[in-house]
């Protein structure tokens, strides 16, 4: 049945159907305007990267390390149009895998547009496509920015010291932010140390400062030029840290004397004098010639005892 026009002289009355108020939007019924109105729009089918290699994803660009569901929401917020006038927005989304690189992302919405409540339901394509991100890439590369140089002067350090040193790589890791090119490209024992590739100058250095402040010791630096790339200088840093021979507690002989590191410092450390009261500064370069007489977890404790 026809909806009759307002009789009312210059009363207000639906523009599509002639109805009369109440009026929501631009002059229509409610009926009109939810036959009017999209309260959301998303594609059928959407795609999403993730390497083959590692498993990280493709976000905007950037290759992050996160979770499907994590994805699915990315997915979603990128991806859903929302009618420009509509509030109080709730979403409910509950993901189907139908195949290895294909889910399907059930969508619930409801906003409030003009005062009425509306409801939808969606259905969006997840389809997955495996990419190689930069990491993977440069690995397989075998691209390095950097080598860090493990070593030592005093004494040869055991395999369990050379372990501990490159476990602390892992401590930087996980303290600095995600980054591409974060990446061990090899390693391995070689002649008196052991040797790690790396992607990242960055990584490289921020791992010296580490080992410095940890196990006292000196970080040496050497770039040198492998190339040019855009009119500049491609180079490579090599990173030697010699960690001392000795630890803090440690018995050396130095100067014809016998002295026990008490403490590192920024460019070296305080050494006590065994046989009397003295404490003095050194620097790592003065220490170079200290020789270990014995490591503190080979000493005995004694008691005196006066009768």
């Amino acid at each position: 049945m026809e909806r009759r026009m307002s009789s009312r002289l210059g009363g207000e009355f639906c523009l599509v159907c002639g109805a009369e108020p109440p009026l929501y939007g631009d002059r229509m019924c409610e009926p009109c305007l939810r036959a009017r109105t999209v309260l959301a729009k998303v594609p059928e089918n959407i795609p999403w990267v993730r390497c083959a290699r590692c498993g990280i994803v493709e976000i905007d660009g950037k290759w992050e390390n996160t979770t499907e569901d994590e994805v699915w929401d990315e997915l979603l917020h990128r991806n859903l149009a929302v009618h420009d006038q509509a509030e109080d927005i709730q979403l409910a989304m509950e993901p189907v895998k139908v195949s290895d690189r294909h889910t399907l992302l059930h969508i619930q919405i409801e906003g409030v547009i003009d005062n009425l409540l509306f409801q939808e339901e969606h259905t969006m394509r997840a389809r997955m496509a495996n990419g190689v991100c930069l990491t993977c890439t440069r690995r397989a590369g075998n691209y390095f920015e950097a080598t860090v140089q493990l070593r030592s002067s005093a004494r040869r350090l055991s395999e369990d010291e050379f372990t501990r040193l490159r476990a602390t790589l892992e401590e930087v890791l996980n303290k600095l932010s995600d980054d591409p090119m974060f990446f061990i490209t090899s390693e391995g024992q070689v002649t008196g140390g052991y040797d790690v590739v790396l992607g990242s100058k960055g990584l490289a250095r921020a791992w010296g400062r580490h080992l410095v402040s940890e196990y006292g010791g000196m970080v040496v630096e050497t770039n040198s030029t492998v190339g040019r790339k855009d009119g500049v200088d491609v180079t490579r840093l090599t990173l030697l840290y010699r960690k001392p021979g000795y630890e803090i507690g440690d018995i050396v002989q130095w100067r014809n004397h016998i002295w026990r590191p008490s403490s590192w410092t920024k460019d070296g450390a305080i050494m006590e004098r065994v046989d009397r009261r003295e404490r003095t500064g050194a620097s790592w370069r003065d220490l170079e010639q200290a020789k270990v007489l014995a490591q503190r977890h080979e000493l005995s404790s004694v008691e005196f005892i006066n009768e």
